[in-house]
């Protein structure tokens, strides 16, 4: 690296990457949205065979990880990542609507709005993943207020990712984020509204007994029975928790049920789960809610103002 910091930076990553039972594969220069060096890492999990599963993690170089808040919330992630990179497909996830995306070739850490608004910008990229190849997809641009911002320890990957990914679901689970062959970068405004200064806590999305069943039976479904050769999952994940406004313990008991109905077979710990040949004969019910709720998010046009009966 070609400073001090950015030295610092990489012995603090060793030392979080271990104690999260994560190595370091490789570290390597490289250069964020406005051409200033950052510091790429390639992790997986320790002890893994070649061409298994890595996480990228890309940090500014001046990035102070050292500071005990940031390298304790550093070593929650990467141990929270650990865990996820067990999935088929850990960069997969599920909507409350049942629809299975990819979120990935995120440009971290944030940047300043160049259109002068007063907001911290990161691009990523969504794409549909139910196992066809499908091209649909969204080029995004989430967006944080500058207030917001004072919430995150740093506006960087290992802070603001859950909440990115779990905002750009909600954008979706509202109809507001389309997957489209091709198209413009389409907007993610990350706001106080999904953030309580008073509990120091992010809300996305409420949920019940039979929403966060569902949630786990469409998780199992699409990343293990469909994309996963029935290999098992982690359903007890915090970011999916803090999607569905719940705890690991409670979609971990959700789980629990699911498998006495004999749709899922859990760990010993059961934390993770797999599809079952019960659940995967009821893909055509899946399918439906996926394509009822890509239905949901298209914009449909006003057939009254074509017809001229509008109050504007």
């Amino acid at each position: 690296m070609s400073s001090n910091t950015a030295t610092n930076l990489t012995t603090a990553i060793y030392k979080a990457a271990g104690q999260a039972g994560l190595s370091v594969l490789s570290a390597d220069q490289a250069t964020d949205f406005n051409g200033q060096p950052t510091a790429a890492y390639k992790l997986g999990v320790s002890g893994s065979a070649p061409g298994e599963r890595t996480l990228q993690l890309e940090l500014s170089n001046v990035l102070d990880v050292e500071q005990p808040e940031l390298f304790q919330a550093l070593g929650t992630y990467l141990s929270e990542q650990a865990l996820r990179l067990r999935n088929p497909q850990p960069d997969v996830y599920v909507t409350v609507g049942g629809i299975p995306i990819t979120l990935g070739e995120f440009h971290w850490p944030f940047h300043r709005s160049t259109s002068g608004a007063d907001t911290y910008i990161v691009h990523g990229l969504v794409s549909l993943a139910d196992g066809t190849a499908s091209p649909l997809h969204a080029k995004i641009s989430a967006s944080m207020t500058v207030t917001f911002a004072e919430i995150v320890p740093a506006a960087e990957q290992p802070y603001a990712e859950t909440f990115i990914y779990n905002a750009i679901r909600k954008t979706l689970d509202q109809g507001q984020l389309e997957l489209l062959k091709s198209g413009n970068r389409q907007p993610v405004p990350v706001t106080t509204r999904y953030y309580s200064r008073w509990q120091k806590k992010f809300f996305f999305s409420d949920s019940t007994e039979e929403t966060r069943r569902q949630f786990i039976l469409s998780k199992v479904f699409w990343l293990s029975g469909i994309l996963g050769q029935s290999r098992p999952v982690w359903v007890a994940d915090p970011r999916d928790a803090q999607y569905l406004n719940t705890t690991p313990e409670m979609l971990a008991t959700a789980a629990a049920e699911l498998a006495r109905a004999g749709v899922l077979n859990r760990s010993e710990d059961g934390a993770f789960a797999a599809a079952t040949p019960a659940l995967l004969k009821r893909e055509h019910e899946f399918r439906a809610r996926l394509e009822e709720s890509l239905a949901f998010t298209k914009p449909a046009f006003n057939e009254e103002m074509r017809a001229g009966h509008t109050n504007m």
